[in-house]
């Protein structure tokens, strides 16, 4: 394959033109990278260089203007537009940039189309003047407004121009508009300079005008990268462009075009792949790399038809792929430093001096931040995260973080003190920050050279915004201080150093203009993609656009459709990879060139679906082989004693045992922001156990029963507060739920008088009863205790009752067993009815009543009729008769299947094997 500039400098050469007296003129700058390596390999003699520009820096040459920045652009127009309003009428800066940047980017359009400002902007005036909703008199104010402003749109534009060029700075449009104006004195002082230009297709008429002024005056020859299958084809957008100049400029009435070449119907491989997501398509771009011969690699492009791929791509390609040039940069946003000032800024959007704890989590938890909080081996960002958790935190204080960070409050101060919506302060808190962190850094300057570099790009760019503010004093507030962040951040990059001619080339659709590749890979080849589609960001109507000559989304496709067929004219192999997966935000259905290509019929498209390889769904559970230090583990778990919870945990599923009780691993805890179930749960045990404490061994009566409900409002309240510490009951769910606890406790009182009044006596035996008793096992060397606490035991009617409180709703069905065998292998029916057994069982061990004994539990959320629920011991599944006596065969039958699954945990033999539950 000869590349389109190889084949531009052979025709040079074979002309014997003077290269060294040349001025090559190319569509960027990384295309004039690629034409000095043609060079040195096709000039045999030493010669000095020629110059070599893209068309932006011969431009700004003409011009004697330098390209001011967006940021820059905006604050200049800001100043002219509150010169030019009258005051009742002016947007504050935050209002004035959401439609500022708009009306740039149409001036910016208006002079690079070489546009007369006032026929545009009087035809502007006249449409509004014509489609105002109101054409009744007078008109009301709004409609006044509404119109002077288009009337002022020449005043601002005439303004600004004149204000720019005094400055001489300007934004592109004005740049090419005075550089137009600058070429009849660029000729008359360079009178025998003479110009290439070499590989343009869209030009903007200022552009066109210079060039045929160049190629009039004979000191200009330009080279056209086009194949006669587009330009031949009227109807084809790839050569729109090029027709319309053969057409149109007077140069081609007398000379010919170079070149029309015929590379396109030469025999490609071009194969269209169709893949699921955007992950899915770098994923079988680096497989498709793998697959490649390393020789071809060094011919091999990767055009990224949708940018914000590169990093997955780069975490895509395979190991053999020694060298990669990466033309477009790492975009500061996407880098770990940004997300720091992100919620930084989010701190700031509405602080007052408490903060909600996931913002000040957020902060404390960045890498950048955990290493400048570490102080002596003390890490103070993790003190402070679990102070905030164990003490159940959701606002906390700026002077609260402070003190807990002892050493370290300068951190913590310009990292959580109030800015005071003043961007002077925010500038400098930012700017402090950064010192801070280069400091760190700076002590092992090797370890940290990506991190340093991210610190410094982040500190030009508050520079840039002091500077800004300095010399304009319009950012009024943190929020556009924020806005204006981010506007700089976008366009911002990080540059990937590298050798540009060496191995394989990645970019995006732009930075392929006039390069050529014998393998292309392109990647989001989608609608809104390639091509972009439709978008009017504009204040100029799409006819009025039309009749004055500025391109539309129809050109802006064109230029699109004119680089993808470039790719492909001397392309060998070709694979066009699109989603498959239609979404709003990242394109929709495959590309039209895609459907283009089809329809043409010039190329025999392979195409093909590609799908992960998905295995069939073969969970395989988690065995854990009980090997010697596991057993050991075992035998300590069982001497200290096992809890009922505990073993109906092993019944549900033996790996969580295993996690909880060998391993020892807890569940995190996070902040609760509305109360947990296990927080209620403990708050209503142990009111009820301040309640019924002072009546211990006595008879239950009413007048006791009235007494505790005057204090349940201040009981629950206190275990509230004690339990649920800092957090905030005075409002949302919290506060519903602190009544809902009262009401548990209030209906439960509510029952047990109802209970006394029917007649029936009851007597609180004990509260919260610590059990501990050791079982008989003699197949097992060592001891097994059972332990428990048992919520309450009271006598009614004489009757002994082992209670156990639920705050969850207990139906009667879950405390009934029909085989004594099911209770240690369904959890989901049986575990209520264990636990209670195994309290009871524990009791009678310990004291032996002689009384009848009866086990249950007490729902708060089932109340209803005899709301002591009791263990019932049923014949079969339908019968109606239960047995509710904790008899001693009861208890010998409970002991056996007891003995049976505590054999089965600590046998040796017996692998922990997770069970398939729903967590």
């Amino acid at each position: 394959m000869t590349s389109f500039l190889k084949e531009v400098i052979d025709h040079i050469q074979k002309e014997e033109t003077d290269i060294a007296n040349l001025t090559f003129i190319l569509p960027s700058k990384r295309a004039g990278t690629f034409l000095k390596n043609i060079l040195s390999q096709s000039i045999s003699k030493t010669i000095f260089a020629p110059e070599i520009l893209s068309i932006e820096e011969f431009v700004e040459e003409l011009s004697e203007l330098n390209y001011a920045t967006n940021t820059e652009l905006l604050f200049e127009f800001y100043k002219i537009y509150k010169e030019l309003t009258p005051e009742p009428q002016q947007e504050t800066f935050d209002q004035f940039s959401k439609w500022g940047q708009l009306l740039l980017q149409d001036f910016n359009e208006i002079d690079r189309f070489l546009i007369e400002p006032d026929y545009i902007f009087e035809y502007l005036k006249s449409i509004k003047e014509l489609n105002h909703w109101s054409l009744s008199e007078p008109q009301t104010p709004y409609i006044e407004n509404y119109l002077s402003f288009w009337n002022r749109l020449k005043v601002y534009y005439t303004k600004f121009k004149a204000e720019l060029i005094l400055n001489k700075k300007g934004y592109q449009g004005l740049v090419y508009r005075e550089a137009v104006n600058g070429i009849e004195p660029y000729i008359a002082s360079n009178p025998n300079k003479q110009h290439v230009f070499i590989g343009f297709n869209a030009l903007n008429k200022a552009e066109e005008r210079i060039i045929q002024e160049l190629l009039q005056h004979k000191l200009a020859s330009i080279y056209w990268d086009i194949d006669q299958a587009f330009i031949n084809n009227p109807i084809h957008d790839a050569g729109l462009f090029i027709r319309q100049h053969l057409k149109n400029w007077p140069y081609f009435k007398h000379h010919n075009i170079q070149w029309i070449g015929n590379n396109y119907s030469v025999a490609k491989d071009i194969h269209t792949i169709a893949v699921p997501k955007n992950i899915g398509q770098v994923k079988y771009i680096g497989a498709l790399l793998d697959s490649l011969p390393l020789a071809d690699l060094k011919k091999t492009a990767v055009v990224l038809g949708d940018e914000t791929l590169l990093m997955p791509l780069l975490n895509s390609i395979p190991e053999k792929v020694e060298a990669i040039n990466i033309t477009m940069g790492l975009p500061l946003k996407s880098v770990p430093l940004a997300s720091l000032f992100d919620a930084l800024f989010k701190v700031q959007k509405n602080h007052t001096n408490e903060l909600y704890y996931k913002d000040v989590v957020a902060i404390l938890s960045h890498a950048s931040i955990q290493s400048v909080l570490t102080h002596n081996n003390i890490n103070y960002s993790s003190q402070i995260i679990n102070y905030i958790q164990s003490n159940n935190i959701v606002t906390i204080t700026v002077e609260k973080l402070i003190g807990l960070a002892e050493s370290k409050q300068d951190v913590m101060r310009l990292l959580f003190q109030s800015w005071h919506n003043d961007p002077e302060k925010a500038l400098k808190n930012c700017s402090q920050l950064i010192l801070t962190l280069k400091a760190h850094l700076d002590v092992d300057k090797s370890k940290h050279l990506l991190a340093l570099e991210y610190l410094y790009r982040f500190n030009q760019i508050f520079n840039e915004l002091q500077r800004y503010n300095t010399k304009y004093a319009l950012i009024s507030n943190s929020t556009t201080l924020y806005y204006l962040y981010r506007e700089l951040l976008s366009s911002e990059t990080l540059d990937f150093q590298g050798e540009p001619l060496q191995g394989l080339q990645i970019m995006g659709m732009l930075e392929s203009r006039v390069l050529d590749f014998e393998t292309v890979i392109i990647s989001s080849v989608n609608e809104g993609i390639l091509p972009a589609g439709k978008s009017t960001n504009s204040f100029i109507p799409f006819d009025v656009k039309l009749e004055n000559g500025l391109p539309t989304y129809k050109e802006k496709d064109a230029v699109y459709t004119y680089h993808f067929y470039r790719l492909l004219q001397r392309a060998k192999n070709v694979y066009i990879i699109y989603n498959t997966e239609p979404d709003v935000l990242n394109g929709g259905e495959k590309s039209r060139f895609i459907t283009q290509l089809q329809i043409e019929n010039i190329h025999a498209i392979k195409h093909s679906i590609v799908v992960p390889k998905v295995e069939v769904a073969q969970k395989s559970p988690i065995i854990i082989t009980k090997t010697e230090s596991v057993s050991q583990q075992l035998q300590q778990v069982a001497t200290n004693g096992f809890s009922p919870s505990s073993l109906t945990n092993y019944i549900r599923n033996p790996i969580d045992f295993y996690y909880q009780k060998v391993l020892k691993i807890q569940s995190f805890e996070d902040v609760e922001e509305t109360v947990a179930a296990n927080t209620l749960g403990s708050v209503i045990h142990q009111t009820l156990e301040d309640f019924y404490t002072p009546y211990k061994g006595q008879f239950l009566t009413e007048a006791h029963l009235k007494q505790m409900k005057t204090l349940i409002n201040e009981s629950v309240t206190h275990h509230f507060k004690s339990l649920y510490k800092e957090g905030d009951m005075t409002k949302g769910k919290n506060l519903i739920i602190l009544e809902v606890a009262k009401r548990y406790v209030s209906n439960f009182i509510s029952k047990e008088m109802e209970t006394l009044k029917a007649g029936h006596q009851i007597k609180i035996i004990d509260l919260e009863k610590k059990l501990n008793i050791e079982l008989n096992i003699p197949e097992l060397a060592f001891p097994v205790h059972l332990r428990g606490s048992v919520d309450r035991i009271d006598e009614f009617d004489g009757t002994l009752r082992i209670i156990d409180y639920k705050t969850g709703k207990v139906s009667q069905g879950q405390v009934e067993i029909v085989e004594w065998e099911d209770m240690t292998s369904d959890y989901t029916k049986y575990s209520k009815s264990f636990q209670i057994l195994a309290y009871a069982y524990m009791l009678n061990e310990t004291e032996r009543f002689a009384q009848p004994i009866e086990a249950g539990i007490i729902s708060f959320k089932n109340l209803q009729g005899d709301y002591f629920l009791k263990f019932g011991k049923k014949p079969s599944a339908r019968s109606r008769d239960k047995e509710h006596n904790i008899s001693p065969e009861t208890l010998e039958a409970f002991y056996i299947e007891l003995k049976k699954l505590i054999l089965e945990i600590c046998n040796s033999d017996l692998d922990f094997i997770e069970k398939d539950v729903e967590h």
